[in-house]
């Protein structure tokens, strides 16, 4: 069991980069953090629990992708009043894989890092940022990860439902093209209700 969810876990994490490797597109540059919105006054206590990527947006993701992507949900569970349990659901070979891992609270509110990040030995850095959310209804999420000498970014906008409204996904693609990504870098995975609602 741990070993399989190792594998998915590395799996997930390469599965950006190898779309990047197998384009003959270079990647569009990851932001500097400072220009990245952090969630002003981040309550963790109300970020917590289940989440449904509704979008997203990096300078791996491919927009043939868009109707094949599956939906899944991420819960994020409090631990030790800092840090958060994190674990994504999602359907894969006609089963349902659980990725667990830790994201370790910066001095920064809203900010983490990924924990145990030497199990990962192609990852020298692993950012995570909430730039927005309501805490009930959707966040936005940024993430960048050094690999090499490359750095992957994605966005996610997550849902506490599987819908969210057209303005609010507008707003995602908004903040999509400021950070330099093309409509060919934005997708929005096809609701399901296996698994993810585990």
């Amino acid at each position: 069991m741990a070993l399989g969810v190792l594998c998915l876990g590395l799996t997930l994490l390469g599965v950006l980069q190898s779309q990047a490797q197998n384009s003959n597109q270079p990647l569009i540059p990851a932001p500097l953090v400072f220009k990245i919105p952090l969630q002003p006054g981040f309550k963790k206590d109300q970020f917590q629990g289940r989440w449904y990527v509704v979008g997203l947006a990096g300078n791996t993701v491919q927009k043939e992708e868009q109707g094949r992507f599956m939906m899944y949900s991420t819960i994020y569970q409090l631990q030790n009043d800092t840090n958060y349990n994190v674990t994504s659901i999602l359907l894969r070979d006609q089963r349902c894989d659980y990725w667990i891992r830790t994201f370790v609270q910066h001095l920064t509110a809203g900010r983490f890092s990924l924990g145990n990040i030497q199990n990962y030995s192609n990852i020298q850095n692993y950012l995570i940022q909430v730039a927005s959310t309501d805490y009930d209804k959707f966040a936005m999420v940024f993430f960048k990860k050094t690999s090499g000498n490359k750095q992957y970014f994605k966005i996610i906008l997550y849902g506490r439902t599987k819908e969210l409204p057209t303005e609010q996904k507008q707003h995602f693609v908004r903040f999509a093209k400021i950070l330099g990504l093309t409509d060919d870098h934005i997708i929005f995975p096809v609701p399901t209700d296996q698994c993810i609602d585990n």
